[in-house]
């Protein structure tokens, strides 16, 4: 059994603390963070704008509508229609992408150091006053209907968005992001004015810069284009509270007419504010990250041969988030690769991990660090997620530091708060005929 002792088995290189990426940060008079690192390598910067307006904002009743929201925010302004928006994109060599998730909307994009202040103007404009013309609203809501039927034709898609509502029911986490055709179909103009209205206010705004412009100027830029903009502060509430499962439950979600049979089968973990986080993301890696997919990888894909994929994800988040284990099987493996997840899990839990794979999952967290902040993209990217949960514009230095302390005992008091087999959530969506149910779908 592998040893519970307190081990320092991993340190990060003694001496000065390394500079870092050291961004310069500001906030504006109207509350709006500004972020900006400069960089070199290439004559281009990454913008990277958040707005704390996600999917935890959808009004009840209407899930979907931040998701159709950030469909359409860039089809049109108070002074830009969609074809002028495109045009200069385009003229500039610039790609927009937009995304919402849990508690953010995201607008992203790289151009050229010389568009910076104008590309930025651009992206300000979209923030500030979209019009959601009802030509581009009812264009995209057929393409966000087509994307939800596509989803619900997915084994995985399915049974993710069904782990979800089972771990968080009546939570918006449980709302699938997209929401459902029925509630898109309710959404309407009038409801997208008023949610921006509500929820888009320059202290919900971080704007990140990265590239090849010095930080003097983004921030000059982003005072100027977003220094103006006024609203009240915005308080979002407290989230439902979250309990962890009971009981085992085992749901299947019958998609006859598929090849194969997909598995979620997880926990409520942690917040990301959580103490416990650094642990937590250490046996995330343990079980089912590390190299071939950690324990879970080497047991049911590497060692049985049985899976076409298997891994485990952490999502922590502003409330707790769920440790979810996928597979992806042939559907007369299910029973064998739940059993074999379960003997991965409830081996974690009962004998922790062992010292060694603990080292080498530091190592490579740690590791891969520099290869992860490789581009501005991917800088501006980490920045915002410093941003959006405090960790403080140091937060590259101090990760290392922070995993490297991480002890064997924290990772083990991790497993055994989380993971228990008899606590397990799992759904299976597929062509596949659950035998405790008599074929229906069921629980254990």
């Amino acid at each position: 059994m592998p040893s519970r002792a307190h081990t320092t088995d991993f340190k990060v290189a003694s001496g000065a603390r390394p500079a870092g990426l050291a961004p310069a940060r500001t906030r504006l008079d109207n509350g709006a963070v500004v972020i900006a690192k400069e960089t070199r390598t290439i004559p281009a910067v990454t913008i990277n704008l958040a707005v704390r307006a996600g999917t935890v904002c959808d009004p009840p009743g209407a899930p979907g509508s931040m998701y159709l929201l950030s469909r359409v925010i860039d089809r049109g302004t108070a002074s830009r229609t969609a074809a002028e928006i495109a045009e200069e994109l385009d003229g500039r060599g610039t790609a927009l992408s937009v995304s919402v998730t849990r508690h953010l909307l995201s607008i992203a994009c790289t151009c050229l150091a010389e568009d910076f202040e104008a590309i930025l103007a651009l992206v300000a404009d979209l923030v500030m006053a979209p019009s959601f013309p009802e030509p581009e609203l009812a264009t995209r809501r057929a393409e966000a209907i087509t994307a939800i039927r596509q989803d619900e034709d997915n084994p995985a898609v399915r049974a993710v968005e069904s782990l979800m509502a089972l771990l968080y029911p009546g939570h918006p986490y449980g709302q699938p992001i997209k929401g459902t055709v029925e509630s898109l179909e309710r959404v309407t103009r009038d409801l997208l004015v008023d949610l921006h209205a509500r929820w888009f206010v320059p202290g919900s705004l971080s704007i990140v810069a990265v590239g090849d412009v010095p930080p003097g100027r983004a921030l000059e830029a982003a005072g100027r284009v977003f220094g103006g903009w006024r609203g009240p502060a915005v308080d979002p509430g407290a989230l439902p509270p979250v309990a962890p499962a009971a009981a085992r439950r085992r749901v299947v979600v019958p998609m006859m007419n598929k090849a194969q049979a997909d598995i979620a089968y997880g926990f409520v973990a942690i917040a990301r504010s959580d103490p416990a986080y650094y642990a937590c993301s250490l046996l995330n890696n343990v079980l089912g990250q590390y190299s071939m997919g950690g324990r879970i990888g080497e047991s049911i894909r590497e060692r049985q041969g049985m899976a076409y994929y298997a891994f485990s994800t952490l999502d922590a988040n502003i409330a707790p988030g769920p440790l979810v284990v996928r597979a992806g099987v042939a559907p007369s493996n299910v029973d064998r690769a739940i059993a074999s997840i379960d003997r991965e899990v409830e081996r974690v839990a009962r004998e922790g991990v062992d010292p060694k794979e603990l080292q080498d999952s530091k190592q490579y967290l740690i590791g891969s660090m520099p290869r992860a902040l490789e581009t501005n993209a991917a800088i501006a990217g980490f920045l915002q997620t410093a941003e959006v949960f405090g960790l403080g514009l140091d937060h590259d230095v101090r990760l290392p530091e922070r995993l490297a302390a991480v002890t064997v005992d924290e990772v083990n008091a991790a497993a055994a708060r989380i993971l228990s087999r008899d606590r397990a959530t799992i759904v299976v969506a597929g062509p596949y005929e659950d035998r405790q149910a008599g074929g229906r779908p069921g629980s254990d």
